[in-house]
């Protein structure tokens, strides 16, 4: 099942690579998006601290949603699904390594890049900490439920629009506590473990809850 897992995820990352468009595009958009708010609300300091740590949350929601209707969309299109829909490993193996990849392509980066979109917004060096910190456990979590929207639109016309529908409101808890910790972390880093532990508890339900739903929304989506 490991040599499976690495042999999907491998594949996933080498086709990605060929289409290096999709993957600059979901950084370009999180670095636009976070840059553009200082040049509309001005370069007060206090008003960029204050918004800093969500505007970060929502461009990095935002951003990791773009490849997310592409997820299963190829491999649906091209009969691959079908056949890993045959193999005597659990579907739900497969879901967890092209989520994986996905996560890879597109959350990493966004985590890598935050501390310097951060810098634009004058955040203390113990509020970046906390933000790459919360970026790392609540990107996952949030690639892990788009994969569920992703397997229940498959296949759908105007699919994109259902599956934003679909996601938004899951990922809100998400965004609420990870912004939150970034903005408790400018005060009390200490005070950050709550929220910490509960994005903790969000990555844990979903690794096991998620790659199981979207194998069943896969099963049906096609058949």
């Amino acid at each position: 099942m490991w040599r499976v897992f690495l042999c999907i995820l491998g594949r996933d990352l080498r086709l990605a690579m060929r289409r290096r468009t999709e993957v600059l595009t979901t950084l370009f958009f999180f670095i636009i998006v976070i840059s553009l708010f200082p040049l509309g609300v001005g370069t007060e300091k206090q008003i960029l601290r204050i918004l800093g740590p969500g505007v970060v949350w929502v461009a990095a929601l935002l951003a990791s949603m773009l490849a997310l209707e592409r997820l299963f969309a190829a491999d649906h299109e091209d009969g691959t699904l079908e056949q890993m829909l045959m193999t005597p490993q659990p579907l739900s193996l497969v879901v967890l390594a092209k989520v994986s990849a996905h996560w890879l392509l597109t959350g990493l980066p966004l985590v890598a890049m935050a501390p310097v979109m951060g810098m634009q917004y004058h955040l203390p060096e113990g509020a970046l900490v906390a933000m790459v910190l919360a970026l790392l456990l609540g990107t996952p979590v949030l690639s892990l439920i788009g994969a569920i929207g992703a397997a229940l639109t498959l296949g759908l016309r105007g699919g994109g629009i259902l599956l934003s529908l679909l996601i938004l409101p899951l990922y809100i808890p998400v965004l609420v506590y990870g912004s939150r910790a970034v903005t408790v972390s400018a005060i009390d880093f200490a005070e950050t473990l709550p929220y910490f532990s509960l994005l903790g508890a969000f990555l844990l339900l979903a690794l096991v809850l998620s790659p199981l739903a979207a194998a069943a929304a896969l099963r049906i989506a096609t058949e």
